[in-house]
């Protein structure tokens, strides 16, 4: 729901600012979910004025203009718009200013040899109109030099609201100002309901159709004239995206946003007899005003006259019977639509349209005479013409609702007190009549005695969704503010178990969720393996007297095994990529070990028309999801050394290991052996990793926590370095020794390059590292810098390596 600041005043009367009225939007339940200004980015435009226009001298359709913008001397503008003449005040873009239409920067340029400075602009250009047969004519006393945008009122911020299902009563302007006015942020201006003198007998409408119907209200005014709208109105509409038609069309629309109530002008030349509101026959169609055909049937609602349907019930009006251009007598239809027909004939039609929004959400029944002699006086004020007599057919359902409600169920269901005073202003200032008493005590045999207060509560017409004490306990605290709700946790009733999970197990957790979420499928396997499956992972230390079968003998000593068959089974069935993972527990004398492992086979990225070739796994792909993993289980993982000893699982050269020192294993990874992948029917690289949960230090009794988020107050520095270094050297050495040259400012070193080739000798690597180095209270001189360089080099030196030339 959309409308502008100035619109919303117009119900409200109110001294609040923007950003109050955002605020106090979102805390009442209606969300903002944006805000624009149109004339923030019409800031760079100016009303100015043509002084003289003469013929460009190398193209025929170009002039030279001489512009008085209102800002110093005046400039020279090259334009080609059949209307520039000297003496026309106009839109003037000036330099540095962009161009909405095409998000064009405007600066000084030549043009055919001539230079120009700025742009006069149409209407589309500064997307305020599909006019771009030439450029914006002013009134010739419009302030020259003026910003545009403020002159022609256009500086209105746009709010957009999102307004849940239940309130059917905000899908207009005024219900969002009653809001407003009812959370203390003004006064709720009065509604006024013009009273229309008809002449002669209303139109020839009914409802054969009180389900979807109940009442079919309508009034003719003959001799109008249409034509366009008045500024005012299209400006409205254009803010908030409706695209202004016509006078007639127009007032519908604004009255249907304003006010919250559809309705529909017809043509009275299109129509063949009275109106009526029925059920559709199967088969018959409908030329909607969209342009597109439907075909309704018994379940659906439609209007209709002696000859055709014209109009799908509360949905849409059909092409030929609306309002055109040359109309001359109209029929007002202002009618109420069950929500529910509105709600199945448009799923089942597969059709939206503003209307629909508002009639399957509820509009008030009890606005319709209101309603239509506003459209009424609208149509007579601003169309001319004479007004019939209203013909009122059928009832529509504005039954009483009265709520029984004790103002002390405020604090028992939402934790608020709100004294009762309160609550009734509130209620009455939304529309609701509050009638009781408040309670307090009566004397009874010379004893005080507490009376619980006993009000009858009568729900206004537009308020459906209102049925019980609890939705008038919502009213209140929603005007309060959903931010004084008390954040009170629920007592544990008896029977409710307290958290059993332990450490080990919030870590699995973690890891789980984690695996899913970077695309792994979670597998469950066995914990029994068969004995030669054992012996491909270098043997099991426990094997069953009695196992279940001779394949399911031998406790697993890794997780591996289960995963590999499972990639077989998927490859099997034409997977292509396959990416599992399992939780679980390895077996040894020494005990269970708990541990996550994962398998990635087949392609990475599938073949396409941008690689054109599939990419396969590597084992930089596995150290990336050990790392993840490692992480997401509290390990420390910006400590970790990668050294290069693995089981016999993998493949050498291709896989390593992540360690805290040299003797704590948190995790192998890298390619398989192929001897290994062949034994599970697997061909291709296939990469694999294990982490070893056990081995991952504990951490304190508050738990896993994450360092609290401290933003360095200077911008951090970067320095780059290559060092010539032994073939021997392993880059992860580098990056460690490197990054203790100085704790306090180096803070990251990250390998970007390796080469190998000309000017670097045989036997040697070049590696090119980025260090970052973070500034504390002050930024670092050039003295320190130099310092930290120099360490950094002697770092490298103490492996044997020394800066690349």
């Amino acid at each position: 729901m959309k409308f502008t600041l100035s619109w919303l005043k117009t119900h409200l009367a109110t001294d609040a600012d923007l950003p109050t009225i955002l605020r106090t939007l979102n805390a009442i339940g209606l969300e903002v979910e944006g805000v624009e200004n149109p004339a923030d980015r019409l800031g760079g435009f100016k009303i100015a004025k043509v002084l003289t226009a003469e013929p460009h001298p190398q193209a025929d359709k170009l002039q030279v203009l001489t512009v008085d913008h209102g800002d110093g001397a005046p400039l020279q503008v090259v334009c080609g718009a059949p209307n520039a003449r000297a003496g026309l005040v106009g839109v003037f873009g000036t330099e540095g200013a962009v161009v909405p239409a095409n998000g064009m920067v405007l600066k000084k340029t030549a043009i055919r040899g001539v230079e120009s400075n700025g742009m006069m602009c149409s209407t589309r250009e500064l997307e305020l109109g599909d006019d771009h047969d030439g450029i914006i004519e002013l009134e010739p006393h419009a302030p020259v030099g003026q910003v545009y945008a403020d002159w022609a009122g256009l500086n209105d911020p746009v709010i957009d609201v999102s307004v849940t299902p239940n309130r059917q009563d905000c899908m207009g302007v005024r219900g969002i100002a009653r809001d407003l006015a009812a959370a203390g942020l003004g006064t709720l201006n009065a509604i006024i309901v013009p009273e229309i003198a008809g002449v002669g007998p209303g139109p020839d409408v009914r409802t054969d159709d009180t389900d979807g119907c109940p009442a079919f209200f309508a009034r003719t005014v003959r001799g109008v004239t249409n034509g366009a709208s008045p500024e005012w109105m299209a400006r409205r509409l254009k803010a908030i995206g409706q695209k202004p038609i016509s006078t007639l069309v127009d007032i519908t629309n604004y009255i249907m946003f304003d006010l919250g109530r559809p309705l529909h002008v017809y043509d009275m030349a299109t129509l063949k007899g009275g109106l009526v509101a029925r059920k559709g026959n199967a088969g018959e169609q409908v030329l909607a005003l969209n342009g597109k055909s439907y075909t309704v049937d018994e379940t659906m609602t439609v209007i209709a006259d002696d000859a055709a349907v014209h109009d799908i019930g509360g949905i849409m009006g059909g092409e030929h019977s609306g309002a055109q251009d040359g109309t001359t007598d109209v029929l007002i239809e202002c009618a109420y639509f069950t929500p529910e027909r509105i709600a199945m004939t448009g799923q089942k039609l597969a059709l939206t349209s503003d209307a629909r929004g508002r009639f399957e959400r509820g509009v008030d029944p009890a606005f319709l005479d209101d309603g239509l002699s506003i459209a009424t006086s609208l149509v007579v004020s601003l169309c001319g013409g004479t007004p019939s007599e209203a013909t009122r057919a059928g009832t529509p359902p504005v039954a009483a609702k009265i709520v029984s409600y004790d103002p002390g169920r405020c604090l028992t269901l939402a934790g608020v007190d709100v004294p009762a005073d309160e609550q009734r202003r509130i209620l009455a200032s939304l529309g609701f009549t509050v009638t009781g008493s408040d309670g307090g005590f009566e004397y009874q045999d010379g004893v005080p005695v507490s009376v619980a207060a006993d009000w009858a509560i009568a729900v206004p017409s537009w308020r459906r969704d209102v049925d019980g004490w609890p939705d008038i306990v919502e009213e209140v605290v929603r005007i309060v503010g959903l931010g004084q709700v008390p954040s009170t946790p629920l007592p544990r009733v008896p029977g409710v178990a307290r958290p059993t999970a332990t450490p080990e197990q919030l870590v699995e957790r973690r890891v789980r969720r984690t695996a899913a979420a970077r695309g792994l499928a979670e597998a469950i396997n066995w914990s029994f393996l068969s004995e030669k499956e054992a012996a491909a992972m270098g043997g099991g230390d426990w094997t069953l007297a009695n196992p279940i079968s001779e394949d399911l003998k031998v406790m697993r000593p890794s997780l591996l095994p289960g995963l590999l068959a499972a990639t077989r089974r998927n490859v099997d069935r034409s997977a292509t990529s396959v990416r599992l993972f399992e939780l679980g527990r390895r077996y040894f004398r020494q005990g269970e070990r708990a541990t996550a492992g994962f398998v990635l086979a087949g392609e990475k990225v599938a073949r396409g028309w941008q690689n054109g070739k599939a990419q396969g796994f590597d084992a930089f792909d596995a150290k990336a999801e050990v790392i993840a993993l490692l992480a997401a289980a509290g390990a420390p993982v910006a400590n970790l050394q990668n050294f290069g000893e693995v089981s016999a699982a993998y493949h050498p050269g291709q896989s390593g290991t992540l360690r805290l020192g040299p003797k704590v294993v948190l995790a192998e990874y890298g390619v398989l052996h192929p001897s290994l992948a062949r034994q599970f029917g697997l061909s291709g690289t296939v990469v694999a990793g294990e982490i070893f949960l056990d081995a991952i230090p504990g951490k304190r009794k508050a738990g896993f926590m994450r360092a609290p988020y401290a933003p360095p107050p200077l911008q951090a520095v970067k320095r780059d370095f290559a060092f010539v270094v032994p073939d021997r050297v392993e880059a992860d050495a580098l990056v460690r020794s490197v990054k203790g040259a100085d704790k306090k400012a180096i803070v990251d070193v990250r390998l970007f390059d390796v080469f190998v080739g000309p000017g670097v000798d045989d036997g040697h690597k070049s590696l090119a590292i980025e260090v970052t180095l973070q500034p504390g209270e002050k930024s670092f001189s050039q003295e320190e810098l130099e310092a930290i360089s120099a360490a950094v080099v002697k770092a490298a030196q103490k492996l044997g390596g020394s800066l690349r030339g």
